[in-house]
């Protein structure tokens, strides 16, 4: 979850990296939203389980929680680090500006990357502390099924297809809302509930709670979610085409 992305040679927008913005002051960003956005995952699961025992109720709860707090994540962080907030939307804008697009460089990839997972595991640390649990505590929740990891392919997938495809049609002005709205509806479409973040699920395996993941469940839905941004970026290069002229050209 989290992302929005500086791409394909369009104008700086919401979400896109102003050139002129200290490199250490984009990975502050990254860091301390992504450690937001943890704490909003995790600490809404907290509060819903304590709140009520009914499981559709606290997904509700929880999924409500993130919708907002990605949007106003994205929409405070966007201009200045291009709120990322997600190592799979950083290295597929890496990977398009490689392919002659716009995009981070290496030496951004190396610095974004580490950020976002220190602020996951952060994050989570502090949803714990927030409700009075052990701050570091392995979580439990296996979610090694196939079936939940074929939802994380789903759910990467649409969102990077969702935030590139956004860069291609000079759209990125609209990542706020559209990101947010995005992972809300994969909670409740992916078997998965859409994690869709790999610093996201490092992040969640340090707390065993609602929300948490277990560690060995880790490897498996990070790769799920590898195999996912590649087929987004398949799909936005097959969906959003450049128009031909009149001429063929």
């Amino acid at each position: 979850m989290g992302g929005a992305a500086s791409v394909a040679g369009v104008r700086p927008a919401p979400g896109a990296t102003p050139p002129r913005t200290p490199l250490k002051a984009r990975a502050a960003a990254e860091l301390l939203g992504t450690a937001l956005l943890v704490a909003v995952v995790i600490g809404s699961g907290v509060q819903a389980t304590e709140l009520t025992k009914d499981v559709g109720v606290q997904l509700l709860a929880n999924s409500i929680a993130t919708v907002f707090g990605l949007g106003v994540l994205i929409l405070l962080f966007g201009p200045v680090s291009g709120a990322h907030f997600n190592p799979v939307v950083t290295l597929a804008e890496w990977w398009s500006a490689r392919r002659g697009g716009d995009g981070v460089t290496a030496r951004e990839v190396a610095v974004y990357v580490p950020a976002q997972i220190v602020g996951a595991v952060a994050g989570a640390i502090l949803a714990d502390a927030m409700f009075g649990r052990p701050l570091v505590e392995w979580s439990t929740h296996d979610r090694s099924a196939g079936h939940l990891l074929l939802g994380e392919v789903v759910a990467t997938a649409g969102l990077v297809l969702l935030i590139f495809g956004l860069a291609r049609t000079d759209q990125l002005r609209y990542a706020p809302v559209a990101v947010a709205s995005y992972i809300g509806a994969a909670y409740w479409f992916t078997s998965s509930t859409s994690f869709a973040n790999p610093a996201v699920t490092i992040g969640r395996a340090f707390s065993d709670t609602f929300a948490g993941i277990a560690p060995g469940s880790v490897p498996g839905f990070v790769g799920a979610q590898v195999v996912g941004a590649v087929v987004g970026l398949a799909l936005v290069a097959l969906v959003f085409v450049p128009a031909r002229t009149a001429d063929g050209g």
